[in-house]
């Protein structure tokens, strides 16, 4: 299924994810490699099924493999990350911050592309995963590596509409929708 299909499947009372989408995809804040290694992280972050394989499969056609791979990656590592670095915010205890993480993450320096590309999808998918700490620091690379509060902002709002689109699928797959597609 194209992307295009998938958004004609959106049900009425979602139609404003389908248009903040269709826009967000002519952005000029971000290059084609940002905009869908973002969608990629992000598809893989929120988790449902038919939009991480509509997101995957079109992605494949606007990013190199190792683009796609290091999205992947981005969503993993973080995916651990965000679990850990959220327990010692939440934690409020700061003897956890002292303490050595002992988690491989490697993938923070292997992934072989734009490291500036690799920090705003962290970033995205520490948003989508509610990681305080780890948005705060990705954040905080990207803007001392020149990019611009509008462009990361952008990223986030395509990760927001990407997971707004995964919810909008898990529960249609619960309680399917009775209205005619937006």
């Amino acid at each position: 299924m194209t992307l295009n299909e998938l958004l004609d499947t959106v049900p009425a009372y979602a139609k404003d994810l389908k248009l903040n989408l269709s826009t967000l995809l002519q952005q000029q804040e971000l290059n084609e490699q940002q905009i869908w290694g973002t969608m990629a992280a992000s598809a893989i972050a929120s988790r449902n099924p038919q939009v991480l394989q509509t997101v995957l499969a079109e992605a494949a056609s606007h990013l190199s493999p190792q683009a796609l791979e290091a999205a992947k990656g981005a969503a993993a590592v973080m995916g651990m990350n965000n679990i850990y670095y959220r327990f010692q915010y939440l934690a409020k205890n700061p003897k956890y911050a002292t303490l050595p993480a002992r988690l491989r993450m490697n993938v923070l320096r292997t992934h072989g592309i734009d490291p500036v590309d690799f920090e705003l999808w962290c970033t995205a998918v520490s948003a989508i995963n509610g990681c305080g700490a780890c948005v705060d620091s990705h954040e905080q690379v990207l803007r001392n590596k020149g990019m611009s509060e509008e462009s990361i902002l952008a990223a986030v709002r395509l990760a927001s509409v990407i997971h707004g689109l995964a919810t909008v699928f898990d529960t249609e797959a619960v309680a399917p929708s009775q209205t005619v597609p937006a």
